[in-house]
């Protein structure tokens, strides 16, 4: 049965990522705590057997009632997928099963926001060595959610949220020498773009962006690659013309120490990945932004090390609830 609104709590979807990874642990220790029930109303998408083994396996006091799961005094819908159950699915174990009900519960709960049932999305994290053993076409949760929603790829990018940095992605899960083929100054542009309409919906005013450079020290002036002078530059000329408050390019290391600015676009994956990391460890918010429903997610994975063991860490999955029900308009 749909969830059906009520309350003026914000209504976020939380489907469980990988079930054999640590995404149903961290779901049940997000969704039933308390200061998260004060702000989201949450509606568990999954497959109840799998939240139920989990349940038991830490210890954690859960019940079913009609279309609700119970815990701790408090109360949460859920979506019943039937994809796997407990018996299908090992703790830990890459599996293609893992894969397609990771990619399951992603789409119903992308669906439910679609349709108006929902006011954003929280997903636990995936493994993309299940869903690619899956034969799933995916390079993480912003492809999927760009077709779901009739958005072009190119227009949905990742944003990290910690503290000190937000950080939007121009590419991701590409390789490196991919990345750079990718970079033209209309994706840039995009990316620069779609960080201040992020910023400017969390109640920013005129958010100050830095653009980094690809090449060391940012090129150089053409030394160490064109790519500044050629993409980069041209992209950030293009966003100040409409008015944007955005400098660069300029060199990653400098920008990131200096912590001048509200939010930062990098070129590739690991340039924006690794300040937010190294600065806020198990603590960062993955927003997808630029479709037509909010998204987010953790900066970590799944954790398939520690499956099942009741040793993962819920921080990252509460904040970033936290983070959608109170910061973005």
């Amino acid at each position: 049965m749909l969830p059906t609104r009520r309350e003026n709590r914000v209504r976020v979807a939380l489907p469980i990522g990988d079930p054999a990874g640590i995404g149903p642990e961290i779901v049940l220790r997000t969704a039933f705590e308390a200061s998260v029930q004060q702000v989201i109303a949450p509606v568990i998408v999954g497959d109840l057997e799998i939240l139920i083994d989990q349940a038991q396996r830490l210890g954690i006091g859960l019940e079913q009632k009609g279309d609700t799961l119970q815990c701790s005094g408090h109360s949460a819908d859920f979506v019943d997928c039937g994809v796997v159950g407990p018996d299908n699915v090992t703790p830990g174990a890459v599996s293609a099963l893992a894969g397609r009900a990771t990619i399951a519960y992603a789409t119903a709960a992308i669906n439910l926001a679609n349709e108006g049932h929902v006011d954003a999305v929280l997903a636990a994290p995936h493994t993309e060595r299940s869903v690619q053993a899956a034969g799933i076409p995916f390079s993480g949760y912003p492809s999927l959610l760009a077709k779901l929603t009739q958005t072009s790829p190119d227009d949905v990018f990742l944003m990290l949220v910690s503290e000190p940095y937000k950080v939007v992605n121009a590419t991701l899960h590409v390789a490196l020498q991919d990345a750079v083929k990718l970079l033209t100054t209309e994706r840039v542009t995009a990316a620069i773009e779609a960080a201040h309409n992020a910023l400017t919906r969390m109640g920013f005013d005129a958010p100050r962006i830095g653009v980094c450079g690809l090449n060391p020290h940012a090129g150089e002036d053409g030394l160490f690659g064109q790519e500044e002078i050629d993409v980069i530059g041209p992209s950030v000329a293009r966003c100040r013309q409409q008015g944007l408050n955005v400098e660069g390019p300029r060199p990653a290391d400098v920008l990131f120490a200096g912590r001048a600015h509200d939010v930062y676009v990098a070129m590739y994956h690991d340039q924006g990945h690794i300040p937010v990391k190294v600065a806020a460890p198990r603590r960062a918010s993955a927003i997808s932004v630029g479709t037509p429903i909010l998204f987010g997610s953790v900066a970590h994975g799944s954790a398939l090390d520690i499956a099942g063991q009741g040793r993962a860490d819920p921080t990252a999955l509460q904040q970033a609830a936290v983070l959608l029900a109170t910061q973005f308009k």
